[in-house]
This record gives structure tokens, C-alpha cells and sequence, in this order.
């Protein structure tokens, strides 16, 4: 079981929110880096390990300068998203750009910035060598259809829009090679938020196949191997947390026996992991403001799906505590819910509580991925701030919550006088 515990009081959150009003987003940087350094720690045997963490999982320039303060990289998929790794100071090969559906221009910018290009689709090879040229070092993206199953929010691999088939990623490597790229790598994206440590293991076994295939085929030499992301959180409390110890042993296993039996040694392992790194070290924390009794009782806080999707998107779980009261019983059943004017604007749904009281703070767990990134503006909704609970205990605001000029910002109110309806 995973123990879902606070970084704060609740004292120490009315103090915060007497500087920050409620909701925002606060990430605690101990737990961020402590999770970097566990992951870093099971693949120390690589010697050319790296983690490029999702930008989409938390887009934030001060998250990504921890994140380079660890070590780490970023794995960008679009023009914006290299541009905040740019102001973070990642440039180069610490840079993995995987993108679909690639404007041009992004390309452009990759190239600029000297990141990895890793190829989605085998047109764009011809596609990226008009628009920005062939870089010396390149990755392709595998998709391995019927071979493999995906995961609930992933769906089939068959199904799925990304990546090459396994004669694509041949004859595309072939294609590459002709065009002047010398350095090559194997990316794979199967799986989002897995929870059994086996599935990693076996990606990265495939991919140590596909490169020995590669190696017979083609002579050419795939210096390393990006088994990407997808490794979940527990976002229940019942739910056991992945052994990054035990995947790492997994894959190590795995490459001794084909990678450097097969004469390929050596090859670096690279992640691209972005909810296991901060999705745990992020909490909503929102105030209640109102309590309605119909034919359940529901508890309207000043948060909503548009600063949390994935409860209504996804029906997802996430965990709930009433600051300062954690150690009560549970003994009330309630709708946690937001102000949207949308049904499945809800946090939780019939969820066993302590008693609720308008005013008090609650605090929704493993926010820190995919909570605040996937925020939206319908309803004319502000998204909220974002703050940083530093490890000397200050609370810094790392983005400022939207305002109404925000909203109106791209729309012109000078020429509206002049419409004619």
C-alpha cells in the first residue's frame, strides 16, 4: 500500500493561502528530486543513462531547471515545449524531440537547438530532409502492433496513430543511413501510468531484438534504446508503488544477455518519464465554499475540472485529504465537485470523508502531472497558479493564476463597435 501524507499542516497551508488564494497547484521540490534519484539510482549500471523528462507531464521553466540540476533532460513534442527547454538552459542532445503530425517549423527549431529528432513516421524522413536537413544523430519511434497490448488510456498498439512498423523502421533506418545520419536510436511508447514493473522490462527486451535485427540487417549500429515513459503512480492508496530497483535489474538482465552477448555494448538506456517524477509531489488544493444537500450530499469547492481533468475526463482516482482533519474516521459520504457547468465537473463520487465544514481547505494528491497542463478555459474558467514548496521550506509562486485579461487577450474589442450584426 502507498500512505498518502502531506508536505504541509494545515496551518502551514492557511498561511500559504492567505499569499496565494486558493486553488492552486504546489509541488514539493524534495519529493520531485527524490524521485529523479530513485530512478537514476536503478539504472546506475548504464553508463550512458539518461531520463528526458515529459515537458507535457508539468511545463514549467522552474520545474525543468530541477530537473537539469538532476541530470536530466527533456523530451519535447512541440514548438513551445523546446522553447521552454531552451529558457531552462537544455539545448542539444539533452533535448529528445518526439513529436506527430510535425509542422515544419518545429523541425526547424529541433534542428536549430541541436536536440534528438525522433522520427514518428517513416514520410517525414524525406519530409524533415526538405524542410531542415538530416542531423547525424537520429531515433525512430516503433510501433509493434498485434506484438504487443497497450493500456487503458494508450489503447492497442495497432490502433494507436504513433510510430513505424517493424519494416518501416528498416527500411527508414536504411533511408536515413543513405541520407548521411550515423548515429541511431529506438524509441517505443506503449504504455501510460502501468503499474506492473514486468511491462518495462519487456519493452526493453524488444527493443534489444529490434536492434540486434537492425544490427544483421542493415550493419548498422543502434547506439541507444529510449523504453520512454509510462510508468505509473498510486493514485490509490491500496495501490502498490513500481520498483524502479526491480525494472532496472529487469532490464539489466535482459541487456547482458542480448545487447552485450550480441557484440552491440555499448548502448545507453534512455526514459522519458514525467508522471512517476512529479505526478506524486503535486496536491489542488482548493476551499470549500459550499455544502448541498439533495439527493446526495455535495461539496463545491472553488477548484474545477478545468484545473484537474482527469477525474471527469478519465473517471480517474485521486486521493483526498481534509486538512487537518486526517485523522478523523471517515465517516461521511460525499460528491466533491467544482463549478463547471458540466455533470462530470467532479473530484470524487460518493467518496468516504471526515464530516466537511464550508471553509475548510482540501487537498487532492498526485497532482503534479497532468493536472495543471491539461487546464482548459471553457466557462470562461481561469486557470490557477502554480507554486513550489522549496526544500528549506519557502513556498515560491512559479506561475501566476490567470486573469480575466488573460482570457480576453487574443480577441478584439477595438474593431467590435464597427461589426455589424
Amino acid at each position: 500500500m502507498s500512505v498518502k501524507k502531506l508536505p504541509f499542516t494545515r496551518d502551514d497551508l492557511e498561511r500559504i493561502a492567505s499569499r496565494f488564494p486558493t486553488p492552486f497547484h504546489i509541488y514539493d521540490e524534495k519529493t520531485i528530486r527524490g524521485n529523479v534519484r530513485e530512478l537514476v539510482r536503478a539504472f546506475a549500471w548504464n553508463e550512458g543513462f539518461k531520463e528526458y523528462f515529459a515537458v507535457k507531464a508539468t511545463p514549467n521553466p522552474f520545474i525543468l531547471k530541477i530537473m537539469k540540476g538532476e541530470g536530466c533532460g527533456t523530451d519535447c513534442s512541440s514548438l513551445p515545449e523546446l522553447l521552454l527547454s531552451e529558457k531552462a538552459g537544455i539545448v542539444g542532445h539533452d533535448i529528445m524531440f518526439t513529436s506527430n503530425d510535425t509542422p515544419a517549423a518545429e523541425y526547424v527549431k529541433a534542428r536549430e537547438l541541436d536536440a534528438i529528432i525522433n522520427l514518428d513516421d517513416i514520410s517525414h524522413i524525406p519530409f524533415l530532409e526538405r524542410h531542415a536537413g538530416i542531423p547525424d544523430t537520429i531515433s525512430v519511434r516503433y510501433n509493434p502492433g498485434k506484438l504487443r497490448e497497450g493500456s487503458f488510456i494508450m489503447g492497442s498498439p495497432e490502433n494507436a496513430k504513433y510510430g513505424f512498423t517493424r519494416e518501416q523502421v528498416l527500411r527508414g533506418l536504411s533511408q536515413l543511413s543513405q541520407k548521411g545520419a550515423r548515429r541511431f536510436g529506438l524509441h517505443t511508447f506503449i504504455v501510460s501510468n502501468e503499474l506492473n514493473p514486468d511491462c518495462f522490462v519487456t519493452t526493453a527486451d524488444m527493443l534489444f531484438d529490434l536492434a540486434l535485427e537492425i544490427q544483421e540487417k542493415l550493419g548498422l549500429r543502434v547506439e541507444f534504446v529510449n523504453i520512454s515513459g509510462g510508468i505509473g503512480i498510486p493514485y490509490r492508496p491500496e495501490q502498490e508503488k513500481v520498483d524502479l530497483a526491480r525494472v532496472g535489474d529487469g532490464i539489466r538482465e535482459k541487456y547482458e544477455a542480448k545487447i552485450r552477448k550480441g557484440g552491440l555494448h555499448p548502448v545507453s538506456i534512455f526514459t522519458e518519464c514525467g508522471r512517476a517524477m512529479t505526478g506524486p509531489a503535486g496536491f489542488l488544493v482548493s476551499r470549500v465554499l459550499h455544502k448541498k444537500e439533495i439527493y446526495k450530499t455535495h461539496i463545491g469547492v472553488d477548484a474545477c475540472m478545468a484545473n484537474l481533468m482527469r477525474p471527469g475526463m478519465y473517471g480517474a482516482y485521486h486521493h483526498i485529504t481534509v486538512a487537518g482533519k486526517e485523522d478523523r474516521a471517515p465517516d461521511h459520504v460525499y460528491d466533491v465537485t467544482g463549478s463547471l457547468c458540466e455533470s462530470i465537473d467532479r473530484f470524487a463520487v460518493d467518496r468516504p470523508l471526515p464530516e466537511i465544514e464550508i471553509g475548510d481547505l482540501v487537498v487532492i494528491h498526485d497532482t503534479g502531472a497532468h493536472g495543471h497542463a491539461m487546464g482548459f478555459n471553457y466557462n470562461g474558467k481561469l486557470r490557477s497558479s502554480e507554486l513550489l514548496l522549496r526544500q528549506d521550506g519557502q513556498v515560491v509562486q512559479i506561475r501566476r493564476p490567470e486573469t480575466v485579461a488573460d482570457y480576453f487577450a487574443t480577441l478584439d474589442f477595438n474593431d467590435l463597435g464597427s461589426f455589424r450584426a
